[in-house]
């Protein structure tokens, strides 16, 4: 895996525009790394939006996963990345509701966004990640193992740790791989997804306390962690050193 020399580092961060991989997309860069953000918006300015100057955005909408994964190939080519020490593939959709009533186009936007375009891109950045021993982090979820009202979404991410175990083999000395799974969290995803959460968001987890804690077990290099409360509390008084991840 990459060492930890206190040097600038490549970084993917997918999801970047909103929640916790907006969050850690300036965490990245504020310690003097170079980070590639990728979301479904388009951006006039991108040093304005985040601002900071060393995080590049690019389109790369993973409802379209080949789209996506050749959106990021060309854009790492572009800026000159000969090596990946981290990649964060953290963008992710849902839809809430009785299973039987969920339409055909919300199954495939899931399965798309958060199974085949990590799978996609998992594949397209591999050699990038294997020039520098890297770290592949995959953001999966608590609901893989199964929740109501969230089959879809749950199997996807079910699928994605799936997904994780076979890679931790397969690429076993040349890159490292770890699967994270965050509780519920307050993103926007609940309400893109069609939850009335009412009071009940104040009991989730902040963004910010989401995005230490992925920070934690990043520089830990944990193959798999559930982001419990408690841990997400004791990430927030945990630091990195300038241009340490």
């Amino acid at each position: 895996m990459a060492q930890d020399t206190g040097k600038a580092r490549n970084i993917l961060v997918t999801g970047a525009t909103d929640g916790i991989g907006f969050l850690l997309a300036k965490s990245y860069a504020s310690r003097g790394h170079r980070v590639l953000a990728t979301g479904r918006q388009t951006l006039s300015d991108d040093a304005a939006y985040f601002g900071l100057p060393n995080i590049t955005y690019v389109t790369a909408d993973q409802a379209f996963p080949a789209q996506a994964a050749h959106a990021v190939d060309a854009a790492m080519e572009r800026l000159g990345f000969e090596g990946l020490d981290l990649a964060i593939l953290n963008a992710g959709v849902g839809w809430t509701g009785d299973p039987a009533a969920e339409p055909a186009e919300q199954i495939a936007t899931q399965i798309d966004v958060n199974l085949s375009a990590p799978v996609m891109i998992s594949a397209t950045i591999a050699p990038l990640l294997f020039a520098r021993q890297g770290q592949l982090v995959l953001i999966g979820s608590t609901a893989a193992k199964g929740q109501a009202r969230f089959a879809t979404y749950a199997a996807t991410k079910a699928g994605l740790a799936g997904f994780a175990r076979s890679l931790r083999e397969e690429w076993q000395g040349r890159a490292h791989v770890q699967i994270i799974h965050p509780g519920p969290t307050r993103t926007a995803m609940h309400t893109k997804a069609g939850l009335n959460l009412g009071l009940a968001r104040m009991m989730f987890m902040s963004p910010k306390r989401a995005s230490k804690a992925i920070q934690k077990s990043v520089r830990n290099h944990e193959r798999q962690r559930k982001l419990s409360w408690f841990y997400g509390l004791r990430a927030l008084f945990s630091r990195a050193g300038e241009g340490r991840l």
